[in-house]
């Protein structure tokens, strides 16, 4: 609700035409009007000097502190208007913000998926090289492969074990010298 205040001076336009309330509106204004007029924005507060005669008390020492008091009023709730400015400037930037921040989460997420791509590229290649080794470390490990290599070496084969005696009484079998 915009309320504003007129100078004393200053007429106030009324409406052309009867009103709905036959009148009593404009006579009620005009009569507030002439008690207590207002300058600028001090809306209710009436102008120095100027005092409504009091209605007459029944009370007689009363008179005398009733007519130097002006008449109050009610006052109309203050004009709530928040500036526009501000609010649609933070919206924007909160709105920005919103965009800028899903931009680089989309960007980061891209960037992810590139770098999950070459590892798993790098994983597989590693797989196949461990599965290459675990391969040749087996076929060198055989029984076969070993013989071979030992009679590459100069080894012979031992045809009769040796015993060895130990102090509590056991006996261990060690080869003995091929021929």
């Amino acid at each position: 609700m915009n309320v504003t205040t007129l100078p004393a001076d200053r007429p106030r336009r009324t409406q052309q035409g009867a009103s709905r309330s036959g009148g009593r509106t404009t006579a009620r204004q005009a009569e507030q009007d002439s008690d207590a007029p207002t300058i600028g924005a001090t809306a209710l507060q009436p102008e120095r000097g100027t005092t409504q005669p009091a209605v007459k008390a029944a009370q007689p020492g009363r008179e005398a502190r009733d007519e130097k008091r002006p008449r109050l009023r009610v006052a109309p709730p203050a004009p709530v208007s928040a500036p526009r400015a501000p609010f649609v400037a933070l919206v924007l930037v909160l709105v920005l913000l919103g965009v800028i921040g899903i931009l680089v989460l989309n960007t980061r997420i891209a960037e992810n998926a590139f770098k999950l791509d070459a590892l798993r590229t790098k994983q597989s290649t590693l797989d196949r090289d461990e599965e290459r080794l675990r391969s040749d470390l087996a076929s060198k490990e055989s029984p076969v492969t070993l013989a071979s290599r030992a009679k590459q070496l100069g080894l012979v084969p031992s045809r009769t074990p040796a015993f060895l005696l130990l102090p509590d009484g056991t006996k261990l079998e060690m080869p003995g010298p091929s021929k």
